[in-house]
């Protein structure tokens, strides 16, 4: 008899227990074909390195930016200062059908014939930071930056004023320029600033050697400089990193970084304005630091929202940006007939930088 009634049971058990496999099995297709239904905007993002403070903060910016919360799918690919490794993610990222690329380019040249491939793929392409000189400019959809020939127009419009200030003559300053690297958006706007004022007021540019923004090189090509030349007064850092690497530079060969070029000082200009960069200002011993804003993140997120969902956007956006020192001499200066403010820079703006 008992065995009689055991068999149900055992029967009854073996078919709750498959049931409940099947309703476990169930939920969970559920839940993944839930999870699997949610759109993603699919981005693949070329960054050229992290060669320096700012390029880290800007890496950041976007990554804080593209995040699936607002949703984004973010690829990212370091291209650790390589052209081709670039091209090969862009080839990549186009293989793989995202809805976007964002590239930062390690220089302006050489993008043609990927970006007609992504042209051709119908897949937009936001360009970040540097410029791509191209023979279509169609063939980016949209550029988020900097106005790099404008930063180089403000360091150059500061010395002048500043040095006439102190009644130095434009003869006296001897400059040597710390270029970044050669061919990169950035370098060739500061650069090109520099050529054209120290022409325009009769500068002498005593050299200009590129140390790719890295401190190391910016401390290397320093050395060197300082070696070879005795007149050297001013030093024209085209980022922050090169110009710590620059006054480790001077200050090891027994000079003085600083503002004082009638009792021996080398004035040194800089561009980022990143937090390691305007340490040295308050110190004194960074005379100017232009800022090159990395913090895009926001203009790109709408950007490629706009891009994607057809929405209106702007071919071209300039980020905002300021200039420091901490020597209120020159409040303003004057940049294609507008005046341009110069902020004093204190703790509390120190403190208060994200970057």
């Amino acid at each position: 008899m008992f065995l009689k009634t055991l068999k149900p049971l055992k029967i009854f058990f073996m078919f709750f227990m498959i049931l409940s496999l099947s309703s476990c099995g169930k939920k969970e297709d559920e839940t993944t074909e839930s999870y699997n239904e949610k759109k993603y905007i699919n981005v693949g993002f070329s960054q050229l390195g992290a060669e320096s403070d700012w390029r880290v903060a800007n890496t950041e910016s976007i990554k804080e930016s593209l995040t699936r919360e607002a949703g984004f799918e973010l690829m990212f690919d370091d291209a650790q200062q390589k052209q081709d490794k670039q091209i090969m993610a862009i080839r990549n990222f186009t293989q793989q059908e995202v809805d976007a690329i964002v590239l930062a380019p390690v220089m302006e040249t050489g993008w043609d014939t990927v970006l007609q491939e992504t042209k051709d793929a119908g897949i937009p392409v936001i360009v970040v930071d540097r410029m791509v000189d191209v023979s279509d400019t169609n063939l980016f959809t949209a550029w988020i930056g900097s106005d790099f020939k404008k930063e180089g127009k403000i360091a150059c419009e500061w010395l002048k004023s500043y040095t006439e200030s102190k009644g130095i003559a434009p003869e006296e300053l001897h400059i040597v320029d710390i270029q970044g690297t050669l061919g990169a958006t950035a370098q060739i706007g500061r650069t090109n600033g520099l050529n054209e004022a120290a022409s325009k007021y009769g500068w002498d540019i005593v050299d200009a050697v590129p140390a790719d923004y890295t401190q190391a090189k910016g401390k290397e090509v320093m050395q060197r400089l300082l070696s070879e030349h005795d007149n050297i007064n001013v030093v024209y850092a085209e980022n922050d990193n090169e110009a710590i690497g620059v006054i480790e530079a001077v200050e090891e060969a027994g000079k003085r970084a600083g503002t004082d070029i009638k009792n021996g000082e080398i004035l040194i200009i800089s561009f980022d304005a990143a937090h390691s960069g305007l340490s040295k200002v308050l110190e004194g011993k960074i005379a100017l630091d232009v800022e090159c804003n990395p913090l895009q993140g926001g203009d790109l997120k709408n950007t490629i929202n706009a891009v994607v969902s057809g929405g209106e956007y702007n071919k071209y956006t300039y980020v905002s940006e300021k200039a420091f020192t901490a020597d209120n001499t020159i409040t303003s200066v004057k940049i294609d007939d507008e005046d341009y403010e110069i902020t004093l820079l204190n703790e509390a703006i120190l403190n208060s930088r994200e970057y």
